[in-house]
């Protein structure tokens, strides 16, 4: 289990190192190295014959690999689209949905067949396809490397302030929700970790509790697909308003969860948790693109995903606490659903404070063309009054 909680935890620990890379080195590069190194995490883990070593090859080189593969995937999409951006992120998110149904059954079939270690010389395939993927990004947006050295000049190292993009957080509207979407995801995974043990506390061994996993899978798909389609019709910041609307959701179904007294009404929970789940997934790299522009995104979503793996750490073992207290999950599932709910409140706030900052800037613009143009009719003045008395002068001799 802490070998499985280490490599999920790097993923998201390392996203804002991999953005560095990204804007450094382009999404090509990047993609590739990674989908390299996960390869040769999860192929060295196939060889290992205790645990101890797992806690490297797998929790650390196949995570860190899969933390650089996974993010330039996100970024190149803004590089191609802008009209249907929204519909592209929720294709592309709904294949990790689609191998979230249909994966546990495969990986229950051959460790079954060939054992552990074939397994993951077979899952291996996957990470070379990977890596053969990375190779047809072709990034639109020059990254930090043309800009400083040219493509045919020597690469130079830009300065610090470009390397650490800090700047982003200057920007009011994405500080609210780079800060505001970790406050709601410290209750959002408790569900994911915590359902299948209360299941078997509720109802014991008689019902198929995979059946709720395959729920939130198939759902999760479905509604990255028709949130991703509806996110391209929304203008500008008002997107985070579909954020909004999924975190308040989730929040309410994590809470009935403790009410549902019947196997029945769980799978309905699931189906609707999993419907805004894959909202709140497909709209992030629309939302960064709209907050921060195409240059700052990858920086952006790196720092997102950075402070996002602090709740997704902290959130679950809390919840196992309270069980360990009560000896029931109904209080975790209570609490769980305060979280997103406060998020989502605090979100309700970007479109507001994003709208204000442009017209702030708008008007800086108006105002500086305004003074250019004072100073360009003053200057012709100055030209005129000049000229007419030498004029004169000219005409008297």
């Amino acid at each position: 289990a802490w070998v499985s909680s280490l490599s999920m935890g790097m993923v998201f620990f390392c996203s804002p190192i991999v953005s560095i890379f990204t804007d450094l080195f382009g999404c090509r590069k990047v993609a590739v190295i990674g989908a390299a190194v996960g390869f040769a995490g999860l192929l060295s883990s196939s060889f290992v014959s205790t645990i101890e070593p797992l806690y490297f090859t797998y929790g650390i080189l196949f995570a860190c690999g899969c933390s650089f593969a996974y993010q330039p995937s996100l970024v190149i999409l803004g590089h191609y689209f802008k009209k249907r951006l929204g519909l592209v992120n929720g294709i592309v998110t709904a294949g990790s949905s689609l191998f979230t149904v249909s994966l546990p059954f495969l990986l229950r079939v051959l460790i079954d067949s060939v054992g552990l270690y074939n397994t993951l010389r077979v899952l291996c395939i996957l990470m070379f396809i990977l890596f053969l993927a990375g190779f047809t990004y072709k990034p639109l947006v020059p990254n930090a490397k043309d800009k400083e050295g040219g493509k045919k000049g020597k690469f130079r190292f830009p300065p610090e302030k470009k390397i650490c993009n800090f700047s982003v957080f200057k920007v009011v509207s994405y500080r609210i929700w780079a800060f505001g979407i970790p406050a709601a995801l410290f209750g959002y995974f408790v569900p994911y970790v915590h359902l299948m043990k209360h299941v078997k506390d509720r109802f014991g061994d008689s019902v198929p509790e995979e059946v709720l996993l395959l729920c939130l899978g198939i759902t999760s798909g479905v509604g990255r697909l028709i949130f991703g389609r509806v996110a391209d019709y929304i203008p500008g910041a008002r997107k985070v308003y579909l954020q909004v609307a999924s975190f308040f959701f989730i929040g309410l179904m994590s809470m009935m969860i403790p009410l549902c007294r019947i196997f029945g009404g769980l799978i309905a929970v699931c189906l609707f948790m999993g419907l805004f789940d894959g909202c709140f997934i497909c709209i992030m790299a629309p939302i960064a693109f709209e907050l921060v522009g195409a240059q700052d995104v990858s920086q952006a979503i790196g720092f997102l995903l950075g402070l996002m793996s602090i709740p997704m750490t902290v959130g679950p073992p809390i919840a196992g606490l309270l069980y360990d207290h009560l000896g029931t999950y109904d209080v975790a599932f209570y609490l769980a659903g305060v979280p997103p709910i406060i998020g989502g409140a605090i979100l309700c706030f970007i479109p507001w404070v994003h709208e204000r900052q442009n017209l702030k800037e708008r008007a800086k613009r108006v105002d500086g063309e305004t003074t250019e143009k004072m100073l360009e009719n003053e200057s012709t003045l100055v030209s005129d009054t000049t000229e007419k008395p030498v004029k004169e002068m000219e005409s008297g001799f």
